[in-house]
Formats: structure tokens, sequence, C-alpha cells
């Protein structure tokens, strides 16, 4: 899947890109939402009869349709990744693709450290990751404009997958033998591709026989300042008392037209050579972002360092009413001067790093391949929104209000308008409705579809334990929910460390042994 989404910081969302050069900042791409990268420990693979299998990096390619309206128009190669060493005849295929990322990585989803692999092991199954259009090195074109784009939708995704299970020879002992009418598909996803694997079996029913769908967004939204909420309500109250301080004070400063006092709050961060305000702002959200790396099991620690360095005073952590504006403004600055810019915009300006008004920037203007933020800011713009920005009044603040969704679409020109001129001419607010009508959104009704989330996943209130819908949980569609990050039930080694992971784990194995049957 992501997005203040999208300050060049936080703007490609659901990326884990970094900068490549001095023209796309660091900053890009602080905001995942495919799933985490889970690469393998090593390249062997053994049948459990002693066999050698080839290297489970090793890739190949799939004949896909560039249009699956117009098929006469030709193909593209599509790149895939797979894995037999659990596999007996009569077993299901296991199919997921990453997402809105580079497939480069994933292979470890290929193997029992992963869901898939677990399925593919408790059934005998194989294994398949497959690289989404417009991704990595699967392009229908040799760039990204707009017109080449055209073919970058949610209904040509869920094709693509559809066309894959029903034409390919798998390259492994029987593998023309294994299409969807001869034997089980299963397809899985996380995040985007969790919702895109709801969305599929919806869109396209009876080709897989079952879906696990973890942390999936299948709520297209266009404000989605509820992202936060789950970070704001997990993270160290201390530390959220002193955000919601700064946030508050910033946003005073802002309503009052205070200038002078605004030009001191960005130079007390380091950032005063930002232009605009709206820039700054979105920029303090970075260290919000850092929350999407946290799982049970490890992961990055930023967000923790951030709170340290705002509540710990000389080996004393603040009460949970933290340490009051003056001490956050200036640790939270201090954090900015002596580590966090330089680890997030390395040696680049900060007008360059977090600016986003400029549209002859290589960010809004290179169109070669393999630019996932660029791809999936396409799908944003035009399918499903999720611009991330400060709550309404009255609800408590950990993103500054200037942030809005205008932030991300259409005036002054904003960055929908400025990525895809020749497409968005005024505005780029997609038709979110359109999209949950379609694929049924927090209605999404389908058989035997797994869905799993986690208390702690900033994108939960964008998936069916989102709070207040209060979906029901039957068992032709189970949905369960542990106290784990995002996607975190993917991983195998977060059930090892979280129970309530684990449960979920072991749910949705009984569950696939009995639709699997």
């Amino acid at each position: 899947m992501a997005l203040s989404w999208l300050s060049k910081s936080v703007l490609a969302i659901l990326l884990s890109v970094s900068l490549v050069d001095a023209a796309i900042p660091n900053a890009v791409g602080r905001n995942q939402l495919h799933i985490p990268k889970l690469g393998a420990t090593e390249n062997a693979v053994m049948t459990p009869n002693g066999t050698a299998l080839p290297p489970i990096t090793m890739v190949y390619q799939f004949d896909q349709l560039i249009d699956h309206n117009k098929p006469n128009i030709g193909t593209f190669k599509q790149r895939f990744w797979m894995n037999w060493e659990f596999y007996e005849k009569g077993g299901p295929i296991i199919l997921l693709t990453p997402g809105e990322t580079n497939a480069d990585g994933f292979d470890g989803y290929l193997t029992n450290r992963s869901i898939n692999g677990m399925i593919a092991q408790q059934e005998k199954g194989a294994t398949v990751v497959i690289e989404h259009r417009f991704f990595g090195f699967s392009n229908p074109y040799d760039n990204l404009t707009s017109q080449s784009l055209e073919v970058l939708t949610i209904q040509q995704a869920i094709d693509d997958l559809v066309y894959f299970a029903q034409t390919i020879d798998l390259p492994m002992p029987g593998g023309d033998q294994v299409k969807p009418n001869q034997a089980h598909w299963v397809l899985i996803g996380g995040s985007y591709s969790g919702a895109l694997t709801g969305w599929t079996m919806v869109n396209k029913p009876g080709v897989f026989r079952a879906g696990w769908a973890s942390s999936a967004v299948v709520e297209a939204i266009t404000n989605f300042y509820d992202l936060f909420k789950p970070i704001r309500e997990h993270m160290p109250k201390n530390c959220s008392a002193d955000v919601e301080a700064v946030i508050s004070h910033l946003d005073w400063l802002y309503v009052t037209n205070n200038k002078t006092a605004l030009q001191d709050l960005q130079n007390n961060f380091g950032l005063g050579k930002i232009t605009h305000i709206e820039d700054f702002a979105a920029a303090l959200v970075n260290n919000l972002y850092d929350w999407q790396m946290l799982q049970p099991g490890g992961g990055q620690q930023n967000f923790y360092r951030f709170c340290d360095a705002l509540e710990v005073k000389d080996g004393v952590s603040a009460s949970e009413k933290g340490w009051g504006l003056q001490n956050a403004l200036e640790s939270w600055g201090n954090f900015w001067n002596t580590s966090y810019y330089a680890s997030l915009c390395g040696t680049v300006d900060a007008e360059t790093c977090l600016g986003t008004y400029d549209a002859t920037q290589p960010y809004y203007t290179d169109v070669s391949v393999n630019n996932a933020w660029r791809s999936w800011f396409w799908m944003m713009c035009n399918e499903v929104g999720w611009y991330q920005g400060g709550p309404p009044l009255g609800q408590p603040a950990i993103v500054s209000r200037i942030i809005q969704p205008s932030y991300f679409q259409a005036r002054d020109p904003r960055q929908c308008v400025n990525m895809f001129p020749q497409r968005f001419q005024t505005s780029g607010t997609p038709d979110v409705q359109a999209t949950n009508r379609k694929y049924g959104g927090w209605n999404i009704k389908v058989d035997r579809v797994f869905f799993a989330n986690g208390l702690r996943d900033h994108w939960r209130d964008a998936t069916l334990s989102a709070d207040g819908l209060h979906k029901v949980s039957v068992a032709s569609q189970p949905i369960y929910e542990g106290d784990g990050f995002h996607a975190s039930d993917m991983d195998a080694k977060n059930g090892v460390v979280d129970a309530s992971v684990l449960r979920v784990q072991q749910a949705g194995l009984r569950f696939m042994k009995g639709w699997l049957s």
C-alpha cells in the first residue's frame, strides 16, 4: 500500500526506497504499505528426500498481458520466484505479491520463515512470489509516464494474478498440471497486497480456493488521519504528551500567523531553510513513521530512540505527562540536529530533501522504471487516496493540522498535479467511493479468506479491525487480531516472541487445513 503522507519525506508511502542521488531525498518512502522485507538466510534448498532444488533467488519470467482488456497489444516479462521443497503431488500453490515495491529480496516468503511457507509445509504445497506490474523490473513499458501508467490499476493487478494462475506452467516437476481447475491455489498478501487478496477473490471468484489477508487495507480513504491514532495510543504516554505539546504549539503559531516565532521554531530543528511551513510540519512526521519498522520479533528501533531523546534526562524518565513544552522543543530539536537529519537526508540540503513545491525536481520528473514511489503515487492519486495529515479539531493531535488533503492533491499546485501534469490538471482526488463499491471496502464479503490484523498496526483503521467497525468474524470469513504491528503474522519469528501473534498464526493454519482438505 501508502500517504503527511506526501511530504517528500513521507511521500512514497508505502515504500522502502532510499536515496539514490541528491535529487531523490532520503526522506522519500518513509511510510510503507507493503509487507516487511523477509530475505532468506540461504540459497540452497533441499526437499525432504534430499533432492537439490534451484536457489530460491533464481528469477523466472512470465509473459503477462500488458492490457487485459486488449490482449492483442502484447505481453511483458513479469518476474517471479518459487520454491517447492515441501511440495507433494496434489498440494496447493501458495501465491504472494509483495505489492508496491521491487520484489527482489522477498524470497524469504518462499520459506517456512513466513506464513506462506508454513502453509506450504503443512499442506505439502509450493510457494511463489510474483512482482506487481510497474514495480521493480516487471514493467510493460520502459518508462513511468502517465501514458504508460494508464494500465496500472487495481483491476489490471487483479487480472495479472488470475491470468498467471490460469496460464503458468510452473518450473517444477508436474508444474504444467497445477492450474486452478487441477489444484488448489492460495492467494496471500499483506497491507496493500492483503487488500488485493480480498479484492481479487471478490472480483474473480472461483480461481483461488483460499486467501490470507494480513493487515489488509480494504477501505480506500481520502483523508486518512486515523493512521496516527494507533501510534498515539500505543507509544509511551510521556512521549505522546510531549509530541502533542509541540504540535499544538506549532499549530497555534500558524493560526495566529506568528511568522517570527515559526521561523525560530524551524531554526530550532535545523530546518530554517525549508521554504513552506507545510513542508516543515510534514518533516516532523518522519519520527512517527519510524513506527512502521517495529515488529514483536525485532526491527529498527528508531522510534524508541526518538522517544528516549525526548523523555530521558540524566537517566530519569518523565512521568506520563512528559517534561513539558520547553524541554520537548529543546530535546526534539537536538535529536534532529545531532543525528536524525543526517540519517534522513544525508548531506542534502533541507529544501531539496523535504520540500515539495518545486515541480522541476527529478523527484517529480524522473520517469525511469524501478521508481516504486512514482508507481505507487499513481495508484494513490487515482484510486485509493490514503492521504495522511492532522486530525479534525477536538481530537488529540501528534501530527500538525497544517497538513490536510489539499497538501497532496491539487492546490498551488500540489503533488498529484506536479507528478502527473498530463493526467491531473486541477485535481488529484481519487474516487475512493467507486473503489470501495467495486471491491467491497469495509463491506467486503468473501468466503475462505482469513483476515489477520494487529492492534498496534498504524494502518488498522483501514482494515476490518478498524475502531468502531465491529465487523463480525464468521467461519467462512474469519477476522483475527493479535497485539502485533503491521503484517506481524506473516513473519514466523513474531509468533515465537508474541503469544497473541502465535494464536493468530495457529488459527489461520487451522482454517487453511479445513479449506484445503
